[in-house]
């Protein structure tokens, strides 16, 4: 009976295994949000000349009771609604193109009978704008809209509501750029009011007047 042979060679030792600690083991690294550095022109220029202006005018003790513009609302009534939605939808997309944010259809509260008008249909739209986007729009409308309009002589300085807020009306808002005048079927106006925190007209008036709106004499 042949002897059997035992495998005499030494085994290898194995490696001790080393626990990992929690430092050794690669942090995810999250990807930095790139914030926008674009700051809207006229926002620059109220921070460095006019707050200044006003509280040099009106003798402000802290720079932050000096009014500024908070809002500004933009509204289109279309009466041709009551018998054809899509003009209402027609007039919500322009607006929002002249805006650059999405307009909100307006509802009617009530029925009138007489302008065969019930409650809850479509009869306007409307567009709220704050920050950045209001002051690019309020650049847009001074030194571009305003000027195409027709006989333009100037903004009534009495179109204050006595809180602070002026309120603008244009017969055609075809005089923003952001329309092209050939595809445009039918022609509406618009309200438009500047929203301010100015204590009283006279402040409001200023603050205004230093942002160039062309106030008529």
């Amino acid at each position: 009976m042949a002897d059997t042979q035992q495998n005499t060679e030494p085994k290898k030792p194995k490696k001790p295994q080393v626990a990992k600690e929690a430092g050794d083991a690669a942090p995810k690294v999250k990807k930095p949000r790139v914030a926008s550095d674009y700051k809207a022109r006229l926002r620059a220029h109220f921070e460095d000349v006019i707050r200044p202006e006003l509280t040099k005018q009106f003798g402000y003790k802290n720079r932050m009771q000096v009014p500024m513009i908070t809002k500004v609302v933009l509204n289109m009534g279309i009466g041709e609604g009551v018998a054809d939605r899509k003009k209402v939808d027609q007039a919500a997309g322009d607006l929002a193109l002249i805006a650059g944010q999405k307009a909100v259809i307006t509802m009617s509260r009530k029925s009138i009978a007489t302008y065969k008008l019930r409650d809850g249909q479509a009869i306007g739209c409307k567009v709220t704008l704050r920050k950045t986007r209001m002051y690019d729009f309020i650049d847009r409308l001074v030194n571009i809209a305003l000027p195409r309009i027709r006989d333009f002589r100037g903004l009534n300085p009495k179109s204050f509501d006595g809180r602070g807020n002026f309120s603008i009306g244009i017969k055609e808002y075809t005089v923003f750029p952001e329309i092209d005048f050939d595809k445009v079927v039918d022609t509406w106006g618009m309200d438009i009011t500047v929203c301010t925190n100015a204590r009283n007209d006279e402040e409001a008036r200023a603050l205004l007047a230093a942002f160039n709106f062309p106030f008529r004499q």
